[in-house]
Formats: structure tokens, sequence, C-alpha cells
């Protein structure tokens, strides 16, 4: 007797999540079915838990043993081996497509498939790696700990937003990953929502504590960013790509942790 797998399945959609935004051999032990990967975004911010987390603990435990600059350098090396670069790939290629693309939409979405890296993405991809160091480096370690766990998953649930407020601005035959995500429902959305709203809760907890943080500067810069991100792509693609989806992440996330970093620092 054939047993037929409800690719809608929760288990599935989140290990479909695992396989697709890591490099993690999860693959190995099962393959969901494939209309899983068209809800990947939904749990989204759950893999933020682990990229976020293994950042947490070793920018934590690495800052007893190793200088703070390495713990900070380690973590981000991890993070990136862990997802393969495949945010940062996103990123590069936007920097590329939408610095020499101008306003020309079918140029823009030529170059950002394009799998050659020009100088918009070197440049913006080293400017971004930098901030992001000297952003960590300047906030304590167990602060760092807290907002990159909170700040991982946190700005994945802000980024999944686009696919609610744009359309894939490619057919699925011609992207990347040869899938357009699927817009939430009520349901996948709460989700989406709680997962994302979680690991912020030790942060907040913490600025409680010490009542050093601005618990709604934290929450709301990221969604500034969003915002602005969004104008632009729906000004110049009048949708997304994978490659914004990267871009946008990065960038949200980046505001997430310079906001902690300008409050944390003593003239702040």
């Amino acid at each position: 007797m054939q047993v037929n797998i409800d690719p809608t399945k929760w288990w599935q959609r989140i290990y479909a999540a695992l396989i697709f935004f890591t490099r993690l051999p999860f693959w190995r032990l099962y393959q969901p079915p494939q209309a899983c990967y068209k809800s990947v975004v939904e749990h989204w911010p759950l893999v933020g838990w682990l990229t976020g987390g293994t950042m947490a603990v070793i920018i934590y435990v690495g800052s007893m043993f190793l200088p703070y600059t390495l713990a900070i350098l380690l973590a981000i090396v991890v993070r990136v081996l862990i997802t393969g670069a495949l945010h940062e790939d996103g990123l590069t290629d936007f920097f590329d497509g939408f610095g020499g693309g101008g306003n020309d939409r079918e140029r823009i979405l030529a170059i950002m498939k394009d799998s050659r890296i020009g100088t918009y993405g070197v440049l913006g991809i080293i400017f971004y790696e930098l901030i992001l160091f000297f952003a960590l480096y300047s906030i304590p370690p167990v602060y760092a700990a807290l907002a990159v766990f909170a700040g991982d998953a946190y700005s994945k649930m802000v980024a999944g937003q686009i696919i609610m407020f744009l359309p894939y601005a490619r057919t699925e035959e011609t992207s990347k990953a040869h899938t357009v995500y699927r817009r939430f429902n009520t349901k996948t959305g709460i989700g989406l929502f709680i997962q994302g709203i979680l690991p912020l809760l030790p942060l907040l907890y913490w600025e409680n504590t010490w009542g050093m943080l601005r618990w709604n500067l934290v929450v709301f810069v990221p969604c500034i960013v969003m915002y602005v991100l969004y104008y632009m792509m729906n000004k110049k693609l009048h949708g997304y790509t994978g490659d914004c989806c990267g871009a946008l992440f990065l960038l949200i996330e980046l505001a997430f942790y310079l906001t902690v970093a300008i409050q944390l620092h003593p003239a702040g």
C-alpha cells in the first residue's frame, strides 16, 4: 500500500527550510517533497535560531578564551560556512544590480543573475563586513551574544514580509532556485511572527534589567530600513528576487546591530 506524503506538513516545511538556507547535510537524512520549498520563507526565522544561536555561543564562549576580535571574526566566518554565503551572494548581486543597472528593470535583473561579481558588489560586501564586524565588536560580549541570537531571527522575520508586499520579479523557470515562494496565510503569518519575536525576549529582559536599550528603537529601526529597501525594489523592479531577500535580511540585521551598538556606546 502506497502512502501519500502530505507536502504541507509543518515538519517537512521546516526541514526544507534547513536544507534550503544552510549547507549542513540535512539532505542526507531526508528529502522533503519539492512543494515544501515554496514555503521555506515561513520558517526562515527558525533557521535564524540555528545560525544566530551558533554565533551567540561562539561570541560569548569565545570571548572567554580568545581575544574578542577573534571571537567576533570566528562567529561571522562560521555563519558564512553554515549558510554557504547564500545571503552574502544575494547582497553582492543586489549591490551590482541596483548600483550598475540604473532605472532599467531588465538590466538590473540581468546583472543580478550574472554569476560574475562587479565593482559595486565587491565594494558593497567589503564595507558590509567591516561595518558588521566593528558594530558587533563595539557591543560587550553578553549583549553581543544576545543581540546576534535576537537579530538574526528577527531580521529574517522582517525581511520575509517582502513576499507579501511585492510580486516575484521573474518567472519560476527563470529564477535561480526555480522556486517562487508562496504568500503567507493567517496561520503561517502568525507562526513567522512568533519565530522572529521569541529570540528577542532574552535581549529585552536584559534591557529591562539594566535599562541601557530602548526596545522600541531596536524593533522599529530595522522596519524603517525594510521600508526604504522595499521602496527601492518597488520603484526599480516592481517586484523582488531571491537575491533581494538575502540583501534585505543582511541590511536589516546590520541596522539592528548598529541600533544596539549606538545605544550602548558611552556617547549614545
